[in-house]
């Protein structure tokens, strides 16, 4: 009723952007072909489907309406799935031992029954009741009580399990031959709040998550590398987005720079750093580096791969150095130059060496200075001091290609390089973005 009074309302007919009020939000999680039973990644997919399907008996929007397997794994995925959901007992929620409770009312009830009727036209029905169910401490007649409902797509290329959501305890089992069609058969749900993909293989992750993303306001990579610490599929992480592009229905908040952006496409992505990294081609801190024989400023642009890095030092501060940076550039600033004063500073308590003496020793550091394919080193961004340097300390530098993005119809392109420098301890001491521009293989 509020839909429809404000979609009639003359600011909403006249100066907004399209407005949305569709209940419907089809989210879905697709289980990636290397998750055969046994892997951790086949586990995950099952317990969180299950999760979903019953945390507030699947009232809520973000709940796995439609769980894409591949064709080889639905019989397996099935089975996996009936022996959980078979251990889900129903009934009065103050009960210890009951899992799951009731639907809002007995209205609410009738129209998941209602909606599970096109689903099952499209499918056949593989685990639970509509129509009855064993309920713990309490009342089947008077509580709005419905088994959970596990439904198998006889052909994925239906509408019904792509149009109809039935809001409760029920999901739709589809199976799928490859990547592609996978993304063709989620964009079919014109929209969703929230979808995962279950995976160890990168590649794959990488193809689902970028065909799929215009489809959903938030992606969650699932593998047992984040599993102990994700939020799972139906909980977004507080600074994620949490609203959805066609009948997710939006949710996204207007004031400030989230005004201007809601105009444009954006997926909030989760995973661990690996797969972030294999998903967005930039390198994400945490994701395992390439350390080889050829210094990377040896590579030329297509040579070149994100996580190439070379480590260089360590290398001695002295008294001396700080001494001479200071009368070399003038920076005779107090913390570098008077004992007795740096001592009182309440952030060194002694002297301590120059920001940007760090950042030029750092520089002689992983510099391979002869000719060759870096042209120029452009800027450095994101540079935080994080550790005082101390006369004595040793500063090792370690250097990985972060992100790599050639330039139409030139011969060089632009390589961020994630600069981490560290002390003796291995305590970071400045962190940073160097930017340069890296030749092309010669032509021939």
């Amino acid at each position: 009723d509020t839909a429809r009074r404000l979609r009639a309302h003359p600011a909403v007919v006249g100066r907004s952007v399209r407005f949305n009020a569709e209940a419907d939000s089809l989210n879905c999680s697709v289980l990636g072909p290397d998750a055969t039973p046994g892997t951790d990644e086949f586990d995950l997919y099952v317990k969180q489907l299950v999760a979903e399907m019953t945390v507030k008996a699947g009232q809520k929007c973000t709940a796995i309406r439609r769980a894409f397997v591949p064709e080889p794994l639905l019989d397996a995925v099935t089975e996996a799935v009936r022996e959980r959901l078979a251990k889900v007992t129903v009934g009065n929620p103050s009960n210890p031992d009951v899992r799951m409770g009731a639907l809002a009312s007995l209205d609410q009830r009738e129209e998941v029954r209602r909606s599970l009727k096109p689903l099952l036209d499209a499918g056949q029905l593989v685990f639970g009741d509509p129509g009855a169910v064993t309920v713990v401490d309490a009342d089947a007649e008077r509580g709005a009580f419905i088994s959970p409902i596990l439904v198998r797509a006889t052909d994925p290329g239906r509408a019904e399990p792509h149009e109809v959501e039935a809001f409760g305890p029920i999901s739709t089992l589809m199976p799928y031959r490859d990547a592609a069609q996978v993304v063709e058969l989620a964009a079919r749900g014109r929209g969703s709040l929230a979808g995962s993909v279950v995976t160890g293989d990168p590649r794959f992750a990488r193809q689902v998550v970028l065909g799929v993303a215009p489809w959903h306001g938030r992606m969650l990579v699932l593998n047992r590398e984040n599993a102990k610490e994700s939020t799972g599929h139906g909980s977004p992480l507080p600074p994620l987005v949490h609203g959805g592009p066609g009948r997710a229905g939006g949710g996204e908040e207007m004031g400030g720079v989230r005004g201007i952006v809601s105009h444009m496409q954006r997926t909030a992505v989760q995973a661990s750093p690996g797969m972030l990294t294999a998903v967005t081609g930039r390198w994400v801190p945490g994701t395992e580096r390439t350390v080889t024989d050829v210094h990377p400023f040896r590579k030329h642009l297509e040579e070149l791969r994100v996580g190439d890095t070379v480590v260089a030092g360590p290398r001695t501060v002295t008294l001396d150095d700080v001494e001479h940076f200071a009368g070399f550039t003038g920076d005779t600033f107090y913390a570098h130059m008077d004992e007795e004063s740096a001592k009182a500073n309440p952030f060194f308590g002694g002297r301590v060496a120059h920001g940007y003496l760090v950042v030029s020793f750092a520089a002689g550091l992983f510099v391979s200075p002869d000719p060759g394919p870096v042209l120029a080193n452009y800027g450095l961004e994101n540079l935080r001091f994080l550790t005082p340097v101390y006369p004595g300390d040793e500063l090792t530098v370690t250097l990985t290609a972060k992100q790599i993005s050639p330039r139409d119809g030139a011969d060089y392109g632009e390589v961020r390089w994630d600069t981490d420098v560290t002390n003796q301890d291995g305590a970071s001491v400045a962190k940073y973005d160097v930017l340069t521009l890296v030749a092309r293989c010669p032509a021939g």
